[in-house]
C-alpha cells in the first residue's frame, strides 16, 4: 500500500502570532517527529502547488477571497473573526494548503498513490463560504470534495470530521447536496455552537448529513459505538466513491481547546474503520487533511497512529 504524504515548509510561515494555538509548532514538532520514525521513509512525497482560484470560487465567495488577499497584504493581524489570526503571507500560504490537497487527490485518482494525508495549515473545516472561522481562511476539505467532482467526474463523496469542533463551515456548503454526506464526531456543546443531531441536511440534502455529537468526558468506547450504531451503517448504506476526513486530532484526551478522552491509539482505529468502508466500494481511495490538534506533544503521536494505519505498518486494534 502506497500512501501520499503531503507536507511543505513554507506553512510554517502562516503567522498566528504569540500564544495561539493554532501556532507553526503544530507542524515542525509533527514533521520532526515524524521523520524520526523507520516507516516514515516509505510513505510516497507529494509537492504542493498554490491552488488556482477558479477551485476556491467553487467553495467561496469571488469578494471573500479577495477580501482575505486584501486584508493580509494591507497588514491586518485578524480578519472576520478575533481568532483567526493572519499575516503578510497568510492568503499565500493558505493557497498552498488547499493547493496541496488537490496535488494529493490528483496522486490518488491517478493511482500513484492509495491514500494520503496532509499535513496542511491553516486548517479549514470552520470556513464559510463568506467568512472566515475559527482559525479557518479557506475550506480545504470541502474544496477538494467539489475538485473530485468536477475535475473527475466523482459523485458521491464521504466526509467524515473527526475534529473535536463541528465542520460548520463544511456542512453548510453541502447542507443542500445529497452527493456528499457530512459525517461529524464532536463535542457538543461547544464551539462554534452547532453540529447538533437533528441537523440532517435540508431539501434534497435532507439525510445527507449525520451528526454525532459527543458529551464532555467522552471516551475511545464512546465514539466506538457511535462508529458501529450510526456512522458505518450509514457509510454502507451511502457507497461513497471516496472518503474524506477532516483529521482534526483535539479530541485527544490532552487537548487543551475540549473535554474528549480518546487515546491517541483510536484515532488508528477510527482510520482502520473507514479504510475498510473505502475498500469495500472506493477501490481503497481515501485522503485525510489536518484540521485541529493543539497539544504539541500528543499531536505528533496521533498523527503517527493515523499514518500507521493508512500506510498498512500497523493493523487496526479492537476495543471491548
Amino acid at each position: 500500500m502506497t500512501t501520499g504524504f503531503l507536507y511543505d515548509s513554507a506553512y510554517l510561515q502562516h503567522d498566528t502570532g504569540r500564544s495561539h494555538p493554532e501556532c507553526a509548532d503544530r507542524l515542525s514538532r509533527s514533521i520532526d517527529y515524524l521523520q524520526q520514525q523507520s516507516w516514515f521513509a516509505d510513505l510516497r512525497t507529494v509537492a504542493a502547488k498554490p491552488i488556482d482560484t477558479d477551485w476556491l470560487q467553487t467553495i467561496h465567495q469571488p469578494d471573500y477571497i479577495r477580501h482575505v488577499q486584501s486584508a493580509c497584504e494591507n497588514g491586518a493581524v485578524y480578519i472576520d473573526s478575533p481568532d483567526v489570526s493572519i499575516s503578510s503571507r497568510s492568503f499565500e500560504i493558505a493557497l498552498l494548503a488547499s493547493g496541496g490537497v488537490l496535488q494529493l487527490a490528483d496522486a490518488l485518482i491517478t493511482g500513484k498513490i492509495d491514500n494520503g494525508f496532509a499535513l496542511i495549515r491553516p486548517p479549514g473545516h470552520h470556513a464559510e463560504n463568506h467568512m472566515a472561522l475559527g482559525f479557518c481562511l479557506f475550506n480545504n476539505i470541502a474544496i477538494t470534495a467539489r475538485y473530485l467532482q468536477k475535475q473527475y467526474g466523482l459523485d458521491k463523496i464521504a466526509i467524515v470530521d473527526w475534529d473535536v469542533h463541528h465542520g460548520n463551515g463544511t456542512q453548510h456548503s453541502f447542507t443542500t447536496d445529497p452527493s456528499v454526506f457530512y459525517i461529524s464526531l464532536h463535542e457538543y456543546p461547544l464551539y462554534p455552537g452547532t453540529g447538533a443531531w437533528n441537523e440532517r441536511g435540508e431539501g434534497r440534502g435532507l439525510g445527507a448529513t449525520l451528526n454525532c455529537p459527543q458529551h464532555a468526558g467522552a471516551t475511545d468506547r464512546d465514539y466506538e459505538l457511535a462508529f458501529h450504531d450510526k456512522i458505518l451503517p450509514a457509510l454502507h448504506q451511502f457507497k461513497p466513491e471516496i472518503i474524506l476526513i477532516s483529521a482534526g486530532f483535539d479530541a485527544h484526551r490532552a487537548d487543551p481547546l475540549a473535554n474528549v478522552r480518546l487515546s491517541t491509539e483510536f484515532f488508528g482505529w477510527m482510520t482502520g474503520a473507514l479504510l475498510e468502508v473505502a475498500d469495500m466500494y472506493a477501490n481503497g481511495r481515501l485522503l485525510s487533511m489536518l484540521e485541529g490538534g493543539y497539544d504539541l506533544d500528543a499531536l505528533p503521536r496521533c498523527i503517527a497512529s493515523h499514518l500507521q494505519v493508512l500506510s498498512g505498518y500497523q493493523v487496526q486494534q479492537n476495543y471491548p
